[in-house]
């Protein structure tokens, strides 16, 4: 019975660990697509280029903070998860 305690545990270390991954490589994604659309509408009107360039860095704020929480997450379970193990 305790081993299967600690392989249940220790699948939440993998879970803990690819979540934090995952919201890594979206958070990526995401703010790589505002650049790409940020900077094809500056191309396309430079005349409202301050206003896409404002609108962008708002959007890749909010995406940074909606990844930290997800990262802190991953960390909470990773610390409850390791602390009962070891």
């Amino acid at each position: 019975m305790q081993a299967n305690n600690l392989e249940f545990l220790s699948n939440g270390l993998l879970g803990a660990a690819l979540g934090a991954g995952l919201a890594i490589i979206g958070a990526g994604i995401g703010i790589g697509m505002i650049g790409r659309g940020a900077t094809e509408g500056m191309a396309r009107q430079p005349e409202i280029a301050g206003n896409i360039q404002t609108a962008g860095i708002i959007l890749a704020a909010l995406i940074e903070g909606a990844t930290f929480f997800a990262l802190i997450v991953c960390l909470l379970i990773n610390f409850t998860v390791g602390g009962a193990i070891g």
